[in-house]
């Protein structure tokens, strides 16, 4: 099969869960709908919560810090606007990120799988119109299935390209070929997306989606096989379309 979106992702609480989806639309200049849409500030985040904006990782509870949260899976009932989200560790928990009693019960139920030696959830947090990126404008992130390949070679073992946390997986392309993207624009389905930059990766990537589990050693893989820490790349959805998985990919420019 030629190059195309082999699968769609999102993730509602930024490291707190992913859901895969069949289609999608994609706006011009904003995330991919409900991606990121909130996210978990530790009790050490600097933030204003009279005027709510864009913040750095740094302020969040995350993956890096807290590996167990890599190993929670989320669902959106889009009608109700809740999210339910799983870990093999925990009871499911059905909540709406936007009631404070639903969130207050969100920071008690990803207590238990949080360290206690790092700052804590504190509270849940949300920007209107976009998503808690990691980047300071509305990105949308895509991995290549043939770069991970080689990353799991490298490794000497596989594990699961969930790990990446990316929204868009393609499929049907020689390894690194996101690379040489950066600057290009490439066309998905029925909408275009501007590639801007290189994802470079934290110790997120190290813990089994599965498990929650520190066990695999991404980092060293990468700077061992390819002199540094970047995995996927960051882009920007400059046209409108709609995208289903199976989708083709094209480079424009």
């Amino acid at each position: 099969m030629s190059a195309h979106v082999a699968e769609i992702w999102r993730h509602p609480i930024k490291s707190h869960g992913r859901e895969e989806l069949a289609r999608i639309l994609l706006s011009e200049g904003r995330t991919i709908p409900w991606d990121r849409r909130w996210a978990v500030a530790h009790e050490m985040a600097q933030l204003d919560l009279d005027t709510p904006q864009w913040a750095a990782c740094t302020n969040f509870s995350r993956g890096a810090k807290a590996p167990k949260l890599q190993a929670i899976s989320a669902q959106v009932n889009l009608r109700s606007g809740k999210v339910t989200l799983s870990h093999p560790k925990l009871k499911d928990l059905t909540i709406d990120p936007d009631d404070e009693g639903d969130a207050n019960a969100l920071i008690q139920w990803v207590m238990p799988i949080s360290p206690g030696n790092r700052a804590l959830p504190s509270r849940v947090v949300r920007v209107p119109k976009r998503g808690m990126t990691d980047t300071d404008y509305p990105s949308i992130s895509l991995i290549n299935t043939a770069s991970h390949a080689q990353v799991c070679a490298q490794m000497g073992r596989d594990v699961s390209h969930l790990r990446w946390r990316a929204n868009l997986v393609l499929d049907g392309l020689p390894p690194w070929a996101e690379r040489d993207w950066i600057g290009r624009k490439i066309r998905v389905g029925l909408a275009e997306i501007e590639v801007r930059e290189n994802i470079v990766r934290c110790l997120a990537t190290t813990a089994s989606t599965k498990t929650g589990e520190r066990d695999a050693d991404t980092l060293a893989a990468l700077n061992n096989g390819w002199g540094h820490q970047d995995f996927g790349v960051y882009g920007v959805i400059t046209k409108t379309g709609d995208l289903r998985q199976g989708d083709s990919i094209e480079v424009l420019s």
